[in-house]
């Protein structure tokens, strides 16, 4: 396992294992030079969003970047303001002319609001046969949302983007996305640095000769899950990376699973019907 280490997708495209996320990345020079930094230290993967108000400066870094159009993953995501077939289509046309691009590698679905989200799986199933987009999926999807999707797609989801980490260990979400051959990804692996300081994984972490934060990432790569972390410092880009020279033991791995107390940052899409 290294940093070019990618996972077959159930559509036979693959996914880079560790990636960037750009959320709350300010729009212009700050989102520009991150994705600038993540690409030079090696990174193959940009996850963006319309919702983040970024998706041109992420595009402009790829292109500026100097690495091959083909060598970058990018993902970005339909916002639920955008609901609907036609609207849907629409978004995606809008939102591939802003990262000015040629196709995206993966498109989401940001959230299950509604039961507009039938409707809108239905464009992204187009999309993908329209080649537009090479792998379609879901964010924030639970086992429920995604038996509803399961229920009537053609074609089942490439990935499902969760958070996901010890403290939120979404264990049988990750047994049933393996099931049906769903590849999870992680975003808020970091916990927005919420935890950093809890003397269990610091302890882990200082036995390994690593960073608490360096140990979260690491934790999610060993369950085969990607991992997306973000941050605007250079150096702390280039350490999120720098995950691959260590291998966190059974034991461990066991000690870090039950820190789970479904402990979340952001919104808990099991209240969305």
């Amino acid at each position: 396992m290294d940093l070019s280490s990618k996972l077959v997708l159930n559509n036979g495209f693959s996914m880079p294992l560790l990636g960037f996320g750009t959320f709350r990345l300010e729009a212009g020079v700050e989102c520009r030079n991150a994705v600038r930094w993540a690409l030079e230290a090696g990174y193959r993967l940009v996850d963006t969003a319309v919702i983040y108000n970024n998706e041109l400066d992420v595009g402009l870094a790829v292109k500026e970047s100097g690495v091959p159009r083909e060598d970058v993953f990018v993902t970005t995501k339909l916002w639920t303001s955008d609901f609907g077939f036609e609207k849907a289509l629409k978004a995606f046309d809008t939102s591939l002319k802003t990262l000015g691009l040629d196709y995206v590698d993966l498109y989401l679905i940001h959230w299950p609001e509604g039961v507009l989200r039938n409707e809108s799986w239905k464009a992204l199933e187009k999309l993908y046969k329209d080649g537009k987009c090479k792998s379609i999926g879901v964010s924030n999807y639970n086992i429920r949302h995604l038996e509803e999707l399961l229920s009537f797609a053609d074609i089942t989801p490439a990935v499902n983007q969760v958070e996901f980490n010890p403290f939120l260990y979404q264990k049988e979400l990750l047994d049933y996305c393996r099931k049906h051959r769903i590849q999870l990804e992680a975003y808020r692996s970091l916990l927005k640095g919420l935890k950093m300081d809890d003397k269990r994984l610091v302890e882990i972490a200082a036995s390994y000769k690593k960073t608490p934060a360096q140990v979260l990432i690491r934790w999610a790569l060993q369950h085969e899950v990607v991992a997306i972390p973000k941050s605007k410092n250079k150096e702390r880009i280039k350490e999120n990376a720098d995950v691959f020279d260590f291998k966190i033991s059974q034991k461990d791995m066991s000690m870090l699973d039950s820190f789970n107390e479904n402990f979340r940052t952001g919104w808990n899409p099991s209240e969305i019907p």
